[in-house]
């Protein structure tokens, strides 16, 4: 009789995955604390290593640069998590755009704003900071605005979809007037000069939202 040989156990690479992740999210707030204290220049890889207790050379396996590192922090600050999902495809804007009732869609934009500027805007500070002296930064920002416009001006057809855009309005132009009113600097502006608390923001930038694009 053949001797049976035991099948091999199937290998689970479920906790693996867990683990580098996590260790990518550490490195990740380690790196925006050192940011924020030091200044893009100024938290180095070794700096951001040691602040998140890991090894250089994890640092550079998981990402490969600082700059990668910035990056992702923009997209997690944004998304409001590690999930690779587009904010566009995300449930809230999703729900924002298929909404027919305009005033409705403006009060849960200016929502929507003032939670993603509330972890974001600081980001973009920092990378509006590297940019004066990384070229390559300078270039992602510029990617990064440019994108932040086509989203915003989908809003804006979405709008204009349900019929309610002002007369004589152009859809580009409102675009980028609502991009304007819905930056990092004007929410920091506010926010942080001004000290508005969060609720203040979104009654200011819905209501000057309905006046701007509303009949």
């Amino acid at each position: 009789m053949a001797k049976q040989i035991p099948s091999k156990r199937k290998y689970d690479s479920s906790r693996r995955k867990e683990q580098a992740r996590q260790t990518r999210l550490q490195i990740t707030e380690a790196a925006r604390t050192l940011f924020v204290e030091r200044g893009y220049a100024g938290a180095t890889i070794e700096a951001i290593a040691e602040q998140a207790g890991v090894a250089q050379e994890t640092v550079y396996a998981i990402f490969g640069s600082k700059r990668k590192i910035l990056s992702f922090l923009l997209d997690i600050s944004v998304g409001g998590d590690d999930q690779p999902v587009r904010i566009l495809d995300r449930l809230e804007p999703q729900t924002v755009l298929h909404d027919t009732n305009p005033s409705r869609q403006v009060a849960m934009f200016a929502e929507g704003i003032a939670e993603i500027m509330g972890r974001a805007a600081p980001v973009f500070e920092i990378m509006n900071s590297a940019a004066k002296t990384e070229p390559e930064i300078a270039s992602l920002v510029k990617h990064i605005y440019q994108e932040r416009l086509e989203n915003i001006t989908l809003f804006v057809k979405a709008i204009a979809r349900n019929g309610s855009l002002r007369n004589g309005l152009e859809e580009a132009y409102a675009g980028e007037i609502v991009w304007t009113l819905t930056s990092p600097e004007v929410f920091l502006l506010l926010t942080i000069n001004r000290a508005w608390p969060k609720q203040k923001y979104i009654h200011w930038l819905a209501d000057t939202l309905n006046r701007v694009l509303l009949p």
